[in-house]
């Protein structure tokens, strides 16, 4: 591939974006100090932040006095400017296989309205579709929200996806969902522009734009949902891989004498380690009653939360069951870590807080163990600061993080 030098409007494209996102990272800074992070020339951070002045995406929020700790140097008061968290908002919607989750997300990344139902039956995708669209106008109601200062729709989906084209396809857990163009069907419905990615990239993209300090460079993103899957940022920046698909996890052997996959192996994660393969285990040591309805994501759900509030009772039964899950999860953690020497392992999604008091006991000390690194450091094991609802606001981040977000590939243009 031939790479040309980057055209001034890609230039120009690019400085904005690192003035806002210093801005937004910051709370609030002066010109004196944007042109001092971000190498720029005094002259065109005033350009910059003047026309964002006049797009009304920052305001003028005071001066600072020589001495504060916002003044970068001796001299007259500086006048300090931060984002107008009213200017843009994202609309992100999570389309789990078991609940459907609707924030509004404002530049700032505050959550400013939520929504969340059931999700219909995996074999009627039209009827979600409908629903998606019905529960986008209510947040927005709701929310009592302009549409002009919304910038687009993000939906975060499980896997795989065509990307390119906005096409969910044929997802293990949506049995229903063959090639189906939810991207162009939500968008030709709200009149919004639309953005679809994996669940799991969109949770990786949620931590990346909520982390202030701007330290979550590489990681590993642990998704716990209805499926597991891995969310992927190394030297900042998000790996999608080559159709958009990275992070299926689904298929690393955890547990070599298992029960046999669909890819024909044994004791893949996919079979070892999600709720439903835990819930059919308790259900074979008779620990829960079989009471689910085949593998209805919602039934499974159930059980799996009655499977926990056991464990939480210090069933002894329910508590191996999740410890030996919990064991399985920290070999495949080990492979990813061990592959892609990530600085630390972030866990969210649907089924972080109730899995959170045994995981957060278990994997960190028994992962260290398993490191190639482990006696040149330590890989850090935390949960998500976005909540249950990461995939969601991962899902607006995707449209805030396109469209303010600094990318040095875009100066090189193929």
């Amino acid at each position: 591939m031939v790479r040309r030098g980057a055209n001034q409007p890609s230039v120009r494209g690019y400085n904005q974006a690192l003035v806002l996102d210093r801005v937004r990272r910051s709370g609030g800074l002066s010109r004196v100090e944007l042109a001092a992070s971000t190498g720029l020339s005094a002259q065109t951070v005033s350009n910059i932040t003047q026309r964002l002045l006049e797009a009304g995406i920052i305001e003028e929020a005071g001066r600072t006095l020589p001495g504060d700790r916002q003044q970068a140097g001796p001299g007259k008061p500086r006048t300090l400017l931060r984002l107008v968290t009213s200017s843009r908002y994202a609309v992100g919607v999570h389309l789990d296989p078991s609940l459907l989750t609707i924030v509004l997300l404002s530049i700032d990344g505050t959550v400013v309205a939520r929504r969340s139902r059931p999700t219909p039956s995996a074999s009627d995708p039209n009827r979600t579709v409908r629903l998606i669209t019905k529960e986008i106008e209510l947040l927005l109601a709701t929310a009592d929200v302009d549409r002009e200062p919304i910038v687009g729709i993000g939906i975060a989906a499980p896997g795989p996806i065509d990307a390119e084209r906005g096409i969910i396809v044929d997802p293990p857990n949506l049995g229903g969902w063959h090639r189906v163009p939810l991207r162009d069907a939500v968008a030709e419905r709200t009149g919004f522009p639309v953005v679809l990615d994996k669940d799991v990239t969109a949770a990786a993209v949620a931590e990346r734009w909520m982390d202030a300090a701007g330290t979550a460079t590489s990681f590993a993103f642990l998704y716990l949902g209805t499926g597991l899957g891995m969310g992927l940022v190394v030297d900042d920046e998000v790996v999608r891989g080559g159709s958009g698909n990275a992070g299926e996890i689904g298929h690393i052997v955890v547990d070599p004498s298992g029960p046999t996959c669909v890819c024909g192996q044994r004791g893949c994660i996919a079979v070892s380690c999600t709720p439903a393969s835990l819930v059919e285990d308790a259900e074979a040591l008779g620990i829960l009653p079989a009471t689910r309805v085949g593998n209805d994501p919602r039934t499974i759900d159930d059980a799996f939360s009655a499977l926990v509030d056991l464990a939480a009772a210090e069933h002894a039964g329910a508590l191996t069951v999740l410890e030996r899950g919990g064991e399985r999860i920290t070999r495949a953690l080990a492979v990813v870590c061990n592959l892609l020497d990530v600085d630390r392992v972030i866990v969210g999604g649907p089924l972080w807080a109730r899995l959170s008091p045994w995981f957060e006991r278990q994997v960190p000390d028994a992962l260290a163990d398993l490191l190639v690194t482990r006696s040149v450091r330590r890989v850090t094991v935390t949960g998500t600061n976005a909540g249950d609802d990461v995939g969601a606001i991962g899902a607006a981040c995707l449209v805030l993080d396109e469209a303010l977000t600094p990318r040095p590939a875009s100066l090189l243009l193929a």
